[in-house]
């Protein structure tokens, strides 16, 4: 059991499927609504039995949206961490950058795609079917409740699929993900209005009950959250995209092992500090903070090693790197200080602290 995402009930071509608690809250709305809605079924337990058969064909359902956008996005070569089954239908963990707008488009279509052909597969089944039985009925409910699924999920705003498709077209034309992803933001807040809107006339009406009218204002919640999410992250992505290692490098100064700290520090003048061994490699970087915390006084008998931190394979940055490239190398290897190498030879370092102030920079609560 996953704290996270729930009960994992399979690996479907290596992605594992969990089923979170959430779900069985809808599962049991939506029994309990059948259950009192006028059917072939009846009424009393059967309407029920009949609720609960239509509830697992909807999570197959669910499940088969999912597994179209895992499955092309593995065609991609994009990494597919898992797929939850929730209250809101489900949803397919993936990372977050597709290698093109292509890819991109075609990892969004994959879902609604597979919903309308379970739709116009079922409704197929239940015009060759004869009579009006049980079958018939739960027949069509499929195929409605496919059809709804992949036209509500096709409306372009994020963090819809349709939203994404938004996305996709316009980085396809613009040559910018991050302007797709503010435009579809925005096409998302629309979208999750209009939805909260729709479920308080459809209540006004009386076409749905007090119930689908909190699902409804629900799912509009859920909608405006995913697309100021969006919105937020174009801007920073923008932003971090103008980011460039070369304009955060300190210039370097390397001192011999065994120089004590003070001289060191006079002669790196406040450049960032390294340290050579007895052939003149650089072995080590000094650590800003080790460094500072030795007092004044005691700097002259202090060796500049004694504060410095040898040389990890992991804590040298190309000085080619920007944008998000930079900040997950930068996440993957935690370290104060990173060394910067241009064609192989020391272009000087990346302090930390720089490169933090540089990201506050970038968020969209500092214009």
């Amino acid at each position: 059991m996953s704290e996270r995402q729930g009960l994992r009930l399979a690996t479907v071509a290596g992605v594992p499927v969990y089923l979170n608690a959430t779900w069985l809250l809808l599962a049991g709305l939506l029994i309990l609504m059948y259950g009192q809605l006028p059917s072939a079924a009846g009424t009393g337990v059967s309407a029920y039995v009949m609720g609960g058969a239509f509830v697992l064909c909807l999570l197959l359902s669910v499940f088969l949206h999912e597994l179209g956008h895992a499955l092309t996005a593995r065609r991609f070569r994009i990494e597919v961490h898992a797929i939850t089954l929730d209250l809101f239908g489900g949803y397919t963990e993936m990372d977050a950058r597709s290698p093109s707008a292509r890819a991109d488009l075609l990892v969004s279509l994959a879902g609604p795609v597979v919903s309308a052909v379970l739709g116009f597969g079922a409704v197929a089944a239940a015009v060759v079917q004869p009579g009006a039985g049980l079958v018939r009925e739960l027949t069509w409910q499929v195929a409605v409740s496919n059809l709804l699924v992949a036209a509500f999920n096709a409306l372009p705003g994020m963090p819809l699929d349709g939203g994404r498709i938004l996305r996709a077209v316009i980085w396809a034309i613009t040559g910018d993900p991050h302007k797709g992803s503010r435009v579809a933001g925005w096409c998302g807040v629309f979208v999750a209005a209009g939805s909260a809107a729709a479920g308080v006339a459809a209540y006004a009406a009386r076409w749905v009950g007090l119930v689908g009218l909190l699902f409804t204002v629900m799912i509009a919640v859920v909608l405006w959250r995913g697309a100021w999410a969006a919105i937020r992250q174009g801007r920073v992505a923008s932003r971090l995209a103008g980011l460039r290692l070369g304009s955060l490098v300190t210039p370097l100064v390397a001192v011999p092992a065994g120089t004590p700290l003070a001289e060191a520090q006079r002669r790196g003048g406040g450049a960032a500090l390294g340290v050579t061994d007895g052939q003149g490699r650089l072995v080590a970087l000094v650590h800003d903070e080790a460094a500072a915390a030795v007092p004044v006084e005691r700097r002259p008998w202090v060796s500049v090693e004694s504060v410095a931190r040898t040389l990890d394979p992991g804590r040298t940055l190309a000085v080619e790197l920007s944008g998000e490239d930079l900040v997950r190398a930068v996440r993957m290897n935690p370290a104060p200080v990173y060394l910067v190498l241009s064609d192989g030879a020391a272009a000087g370092v990346l302090r930390t602290a720089d490169l933090a102030r540089a990201l506050t920079a970038a968020r969209p609560d500092s214009e």
